[in-house]
């Protein structure tokens, strides 16, 4: 014990050494929740480092002036910012893992160090702009207002040269760092400030210091020895007895298909405990339904509420097949996807054959009941639209990116967004995604989807790719943005898609009008017209013309401008007049808006003519 004392003592030693040069304080980050550090996924491991590194850099210039430590002090600090994380008890090496190295941490924007500098390089009427914006609690709508006038208002003169930056603090979140430490009053420190300009949230322990924590480790060590083997044996015993459980639940269903893994953290639910978790499928627990059947709310023994997803006109010949998916679906785990709790089989005389999902409750429903059913009169805000579509583009570019294979979902559409507590969007139903080796197009025979969400390539010929969801994804923004269903009719009768009908505002120089009247706090007129310019590139009919789902994601996270978008084919529902006057617009068109936002040029395509078109 005496011998783990002196080095316990040596190593914080060692941390006060490694901390001595660096003028950053760290230990501020013990405040705020660490959770992505534990997540496996260095993506998101990578993204929270730079979170925390905003963080203390802000604070840092709240209190000494400047955006950056010193270049002699960047080794120094990246040790002192590795030792902070290994304290939380992760082993994620963040400078090998995202690819930095030691002068990373002290390179920002255009060469701007101080406070001096960025006020000389930014204009104060434009300072005064992000002030009357960010001068707040930023809770609620606040943080909607200070968030997109940074991303707007001061960039104009914050561009970088290159199109590829290496340091952690280039152009686009010196406007942050400087808001919350000069502009807000709380500080990057205030809990709302650091959620909306940095994404970090408090913990409630967050009074911890690490000396007691070190020591209570120390003191683990010598403990965990003498515990090991007992805790060897216990892990043995605890799983022979879920084994037993497991056997004894698979007697009671009767033949079950051979390919369930008897290790799988996947929960096999008995009927009777499906039964009393939805009131015996009660139709007052209803919560939605579909061609696939119904869902329900149910609470389970234990009092977590669940969603219970019951399948229709099933037989026993597909099981082997459903239980090897719904051991796929619920090895994928990501925030913005909605997750998988458990399944169940059983045969029954009456109401025949069982096949049963079920899944995480949602408490705000589904993106389609807040647009167009039963909380559509609760209009939501700007800041909730901005949520929600970045939600739905993360969670479909980790099914696209991060799961190998890669997984296609095949039906984005409104009722498939579920949003939790927090309006947090999270991507439901990927149960009948197909698995496709990476760069290799699926033609399938069977074209899953829903009318109106469905990319033309896929409905016309059987084409499946990732930019299907894409598209897919477009339709169900530009719906967010407007209020309006993917097919609706006009006050003529003439029934439109919403793509059709948001392009041709756009080419007018009319794309503010795609806007939901009557909104709660909308955004500036620039951010707008890049969300809808954006939904309008993911949604193009044609395939080559559309972005990946990352690409579309950096677009609407980043200042990166939207790319041309090339002219549409003639839609499928269109009149003599439409043609008449699509047939009139020669030339490239230039899309522009009220607001002096830089405009997007349109290019016409003579082989769009001949390619299919989308109705």
């Amino acid at each position: 014990m005496d011998l783990i004392l002196r080095l316990f003592f040596l190593f914080s030693l060692f941390l006060s050494y490694a901390s001595a040069t660096c003028p950053l304080n760290f230990n501020i980050l013990s405040n705020f929740s660490q959770n992505a550090f534990f997540s496996g996924n260095v993506s998101e491991q990578c993204q929270q480092a730079r979170q925390d590194l905003h963080l203390v850099l802000s604070e840092y210039l709240r209190t000494n002036g400047s955006f950056l430590p010193p270049a002699n002090a960047s080794k120094d600090c990246w040790d002192a910012f590795q030792a902070e994380i290994t304290s939380f008890g992760s082993n994620f090496d963040v400078r090998s893992a995202c690819g930095y190295d030691n002068s990373s941490i002290s390179r920002g924007c255009l060469n701007i160090t101080t406070r001096q500098q960025f006020e000389f390089q930014v204009p104060s009427a434009t300072r005064n702009t992000m002030e009357s914006a960010c001068n707040q609690s930023l809770g609620g709508s606040a943080c909607t207002g200070c968030s997109a006038t940074l991303s707007s208002s001061p960039t104009i003169y914050l561009r970088e040269n290159s199109t590829f930056i290496s340091n952690l603090t280039d152009c686009t979140v010196y406007p942050s760092i400087y808001a919350a430490a000069i502009l807000n009053p709380g500080g990057p420190l205030d809990p709302n400030t650091a959620n909306c300009l940095f994404f970090l949230n408090t913990v409630s322990n967050s009074g911890k210091n690490h000396a007691w924590a070190y020591g209570a480790a120390a003191a683990g060590i010598s403990v965990s020895i003498a515990l090991g083997l007992l805790g060897f044996w216990y892990w043995r015993r605890r799983e022979a007895r879920k084994k037993k459980i497991l056997a004894e639940r698979l007697e009671g269903l009767g033949s079950e298909p051979s390919s369930m893994n008897p290790n799988s953290t996947l929960v096999r639910f008995k009927i009777d405990e499906i039964r009393a978790a939805t009131k015996n499928f009660s139709r007052e627990n209803i919560i939605g339904s579909g061609g696939f059947g119904n869902v329900y709310k149910g609470v389970l023994s234990d009092g977590s509420v669940v969603a219970v997803k019951r399948f229709k006109n099933c037989s026993p010949a597909g099981d082997e097949g459903f239980v090897h998916e719904v051991q796929v679906i619920s090895s994928i785990r990501h925030r913005n996807l909605v997750a998988l709790r458990g399944f169940c089989t059983s045969p029954g005389s009456l109401e025949g054959h069982q096949r049963i999902i079920v899944c995480e409750f949602m408490p705000n429903g589904s993106l389609h009941d807040h647009l167009f059913g039963c909380w559509a009169h609760r209009r939501l805000d700007w800041r909730s639209r901005c949520r929600i579509a970045v939600g739905m583009a993360r969670g479909l570019a980790y099914l696209h990116r991060d799961v190998q294979p890669a997984i296609i979902h095949r039906d984005i559409k409104a009722s498939n967004i579920l949003l939790d507590e927090n309006f947090e969007a999270k991507v439901a139903d990927f149960g009948l995604a197909k698995f496709t080796p990476e760069g290799v197009t699926h033609v399938s025979t069977r074209v899953a989807g829903t009318h109106g969400y469905v990319a033309p390539e896929y409905a016309l010929y059987g084409q499946l790719t990732e930019k299907s969801d894409v598209y897919s994804f477009g339709v169900v923004l530009l719906e967010l943005l407007s209020g309006k269903k993917a097919l609706f009719t006009t006050g003529q009768a003439q029934p439109l898609h919403i793509t059709d009908w948001a392009w041709s505002l756009a080419r007018k120089g009319s794309t503010l009008e795609v806007i939901e009247q009557d909104m709660e706090n909308p955004g500036p007129a620039d951010v707008i017209e890049r969300y809808v310019m954006i939904a309008l590139l993911c949604a193009h009919p044609q395939l080559h013309c559309r972005p990946s789902i990352d690409q579309a994601l950096k677009i609407i996270e980043s200042d990166l401008p939207v790319p041309q978008i090339p002219d549409r084919p003639l839609p499928l529902i269109a009149d003599l007049e439409d043609i008449e006057r699509t047939a009139s617009a020669g030339g490239s068109g230039r899309l522009s808006s009220r607001s002096g936002y830089q405009s997007f040029s349109t290019e016409k395509s003579s082989e769009a003519r001949g390619d299919s078109q989308h109705g």
